[in-house]
């Protein structure tokens, strides 16, 4: 099977409270969702009507046959998804208190996690092959074998065997508690952007990639690396996206945010449905941004992603809107 898209790495369980504004030692009662950020990018295309599937691992236990159940409702297929005996399958707890406040705090992935036990020989290269998108996380190559393995997977499609609807995505979400140190994360990222067309990260994440400086700085340095679409997130100055063409900023969608946590998965999902459209990249961004403000107005990650028409919606609300 070929899919629209197909995702690499984090799974987990969201375990978020129902009360919001308050500690997590003050919570009550919590909602149990999917999570993990390229699954949610994968539920995030399904939304929109793409056919997306995930490479990943859980525990052989009860939140792993959940998690099983939540992607195939979704409409992702899971058959690149098993159990890793002897791990449990992550939990991800996290606090809310709006607007800016939401610390995460990651239960079973110390020393290691079901998703970094992925194995070079386990990939299913025909399927990152075919793919119309792979993507993959800077999470991901924190330690091996999940790390030989994402390489494996970049190996499998060089950028210049790429057909010209294909495209291979990294998205520079790097997590500190997960790396020994920036060097290290810094090299695994430049050995992977080799096989990258494009990069996606906010400012932060952009500089363990390439080094700090001003956007346009970052955007340029992406492209000096080889890929062809480079995304630096502005935050309050909204995204850019530069290639060798042309430069595109989207301004923000403001919206009253409730839960930023799953803003950037949206957003992800979003953009890859816009790409897979053939549509100029002013309304891939800016579709993009109005699908990460929806979920960030919102409280869960997964349940919340929005389908194509409510992006849409939202887009013409604001005087932003495009013939889809």
């Amino acid at each position: 099977m070929s899919y629209d898209l197909l995702t690499m790495g984090r799974i987990s369980v969201d375990i978020y409270p129902n009360d919001i504004g308050v500690g997590l030692e003050d919570v009550t009662s919590f909602g149990k969702y999917l999570g993990g950020s390229p699954s949610n990018v994968a539920v995030a295309a399904a939304k929109h009507g793409r056919n997306p599937a995930v490479i990943t691992r859980t525990g052989d236990d009860p939140f792993g046959e959940y998690l099983h159940r939540e992607l195939r409702r979704y409409g992702v297929d899971d058959a690149h998804v098993a159990p890793v005996a002897g791990l449990q399958t992550p939990a991800t707890f996290c606090a809310i208190k709006p607007p800016e406040d939401f610390p995460l705090y990651f239960y079973g992935r110390f020393p290691t996690a079901p998703d970094l036990q992925i194995k070079p020989e386990e990939i299913d290269v025909q399927a990152v092959k075919d793919s119309r998108i792979f993507w993959s996380t800077v999470t991901g190559l924190c330690q091996d074998p999940s790390r030989s393995a994402q390489l494996e997977a970049h190996r499998a499609r060089p950028r210049e065997e790429l057909g010209e609807d294909q495209h291979t995505v990294l998205d520079l979400d790097y997590r500190p508690m997960f790396w020994d140190s920036i060097d290290d994360a810094t090299e695994q990222v430049r050995e992977n952007l080799k096989y990258v067309t494009i990069a996606i990260g906010n400012r932060e994440e952009c500089a363990v990639a390439v080094g700090d400086g001003s956007p346009e700085e970052q955007a340029d340095r992406l492209l000096d690396a080889g890929v062809k679409i480079a995304v630096v997130k502005m935050g309050s100055k909204g995204v850019m996206a530069k290639t060798a063409n042309e430069t595109v900023i989207s301004e923000p969608v403001a919206v009253e945010t409730r839960n930023g946590l799953g803003a950037g998965d949206s957003f992800g999902g979003a953009f890859c449905h816009g790409i897979l459209s053939g549509w100029d990249m002013q309304n891939v961004l800016d579709f993009a941004n109005a699908a990460g403000a929806i979920v960030a107005s919102r409280i869960a990650c997964s349940e919340d992603m929005p389908s194509t028409a409510e992006v849409l919606g939202l887009l013409n609300e604001r005087g932003r809107g495009f013939a889809a």
